[in-house]
């Protein structure tokens, strides 16, 4: 089950906006990152949640999408995501701003997996300024932006594909806007330790 909610859980750039988000099942996701490990078990974030709409449309014009396709705008006009929590360290907690940047990922990726086990979906995105950030929200100096995690109910097509070694890494959209996310084979990405 783990290994199809991976499968799911992909970087979404298309939304249902009728499909609102509510507080309640952001602090799901919240509660489920909350018992992930974390170094030292310092647990340095708090947790902004954004769910309703004037704030969702604050945050969403500071973040960057998909600069592997330059060429397009994502997402789409009327296709933007309806919630966003923003992973903050609070410097109070751990003033060391590097240290904790694995747990980061770590609580990013547990909020996803309960997303996609709830049938919504999502995206990380470090495209954004801290400083613009923390400015729009009025943020209190401990709190730094590390991560923005936006949410919505999936509206788009995407497509795993796996690809020879060599082959480009590069995700694509072909002309039907399909999303092609090409994976390294298991045997390409794995090495016996007896065999150097």
């Amino acid at each position: 089950m783990l290994k199809e909610l991976a499968m799911k859980s992909r970087s979404y750039r298309g939304y249902d906006e009728s499909r609102r988000i509510s507080r309640e099942e952001l602090l799901e996701f919240v509660d489920a990152a909350r018992y992930a490990p974390s170094s030292v078990n310092g647990q340095p974030f708090r947790y902004v949640l954004a769910w309703e709409k004037e704030d969702v449309d604050k945050i969403q014009p500071l973040t960057g999408w998909a600069r592997a396709l330059p060429h397009m705008k994502l997402p789409h006009p009327g296709k933007c995501p309806t919630a966003f929590i923003i992973i903050c360290q609070d410097t109070g907690w751990g003033p060391d701003l590097g240290r904790y940047l694995k747990d980061v990922g770590i609580v990013a990726q547990t909020m996803l997996l309960a997303a996609a086990e709830t049938g919504l979906g999502g995206i990380m995105i470090g495209n954004f300024s801290p400083k613009r950030v923390s400015e729009t929200l009025s943020l209190p100096e401990n709190l730094v932006p590390m991560l923005i995690v936006a949410f919505g109910k999936p509206d788009e097509t995407i497509v795993l594909k796996e690809i020879e070694d060599g082959e480009s890494i590069q995700y694509y959209r072909d002309e039907n806007d399909v999303h092609y996310v090409p994976k390294r084979k298991l045997a390409d990405i794995t090495l016996d330790a007896g065999q150097f």
